[in-house]
């Protein structure tokens, strides 16, 4: 068991399954609550594991393309529905074989620092997959890349991020489980193709080679599943029993999907003029 998991007792709350069918929305929203919460002192510190259906979720700078209709439509003709992330990076690609772990923490009594949070989800994933030699640095021809994408034998399947709000942090990791990498790849290099159209623009879009791009399955030479990968998560964990929101909670949850909700709204609909 990590560390961290044997110094506190904490709160797991499973969306792998219950999920997919809905908004990825729901689960910036969920994070933001939670970071909250548990900022607050009135959750324990939080694991949340989530899982979207084809949804291509988008950073800020993605909404300056210079054709960014043209490059949400190519998403859409490869069946994925853009939404707008609430924090930074650019655009990751959200299916079933894509699980995303957010780990909430508090820095009510403690500050975290940004390398500290990631450091945390780092040291996790290698607990996760022990047999793998996990590397962090930027893998160039990746999508969202950063200096905390994980990478084995130079072909990433994760990346890492981080979200502060009143005192809470989440640092979240989307992890390519199962499918193709590089397929997933493809998607997001047709849509900067899209969007930029051949234009300069001021700010840098990565440029998308898919060969850099793996999951799990096809690295670790075997097939791992979403719900293997929750298991195991949740036996690191000590097994403590699901706790999803509950009733009192639900309240500051609306507001917070609200916010995320109309945020969206309006960051398509400026794409859009």
């Amino acid at each position: 068991m990590p560390l961290f998991f044997e110094e506190t007792s904490w709160r797991f709350w499973d969306q792998s399954l219950s999920a997919k069918s809905r908004s990825a929305l729901e689960s910036f929203a969920a994070d933001d609550t939670l970071c909250e919460l548990v900022g607050s002192g009135k959750s324990a510190p939080t694991v949340r594991t989530w899982v979207h259906d084809n949804t291509v979720v988008l950073g800020i700078q993605d909404h300056r393309l210079p054709h960014i209709d043209e490059g949400m439509d190519a998403l859409k003709a490869h069946g994925f529905k853009p939404i707008v992330r609430n924090s930074g990076g650019l655009a990751v690609v959200l299916d079933a074989g894509v699980l995303n772990i957010s780990l909430v923490l508090s820095e009510k009594d403690n500050a975290i620092d940004i390398p500290a949070g990631y450091e945390l989800m780092f040291d996790l994933v290698g607990e996760l997959f022990p047999e793998a030699t996990i590397d962090a640095y930027e893998i160039v021809g990746s999508y969202c890349p950063g200096s905390y994408d994980l990478s084995i034998g130079g072909r990433k399947f994760a990346g890492i991020s981080q979200r502060r709000i009143r005192r809470g942090i989440a640092v979240q990791v989307y992890l390519c489980v199962d499918g193709s990498g590089s397929e997933r790849a493809k998607v997001i290099r047709d849509f900067y193709k899209a969007g930029l159209q051949g234009e300069e623009t001021k700010f840098i879009y990565p440029e998308i080679k898919p060969e850099t791009m793996a999951s799990l399955s096809e690295l670790l030479g075997r097939n791992i599943t979403v719900q293997e990968v929750v298991i195991d998560l949740h036996a690191l964990m000590g097994a403590p029993a699901p706790m999803p929101l509950q009733p009192n909670e639900t309240e500051l949850y609306g507001f917070y999907l609200d916010r995320v909700v109309e945020r969206n709204r309006k960051m398509l609909e400026r794409s859009l003029e």
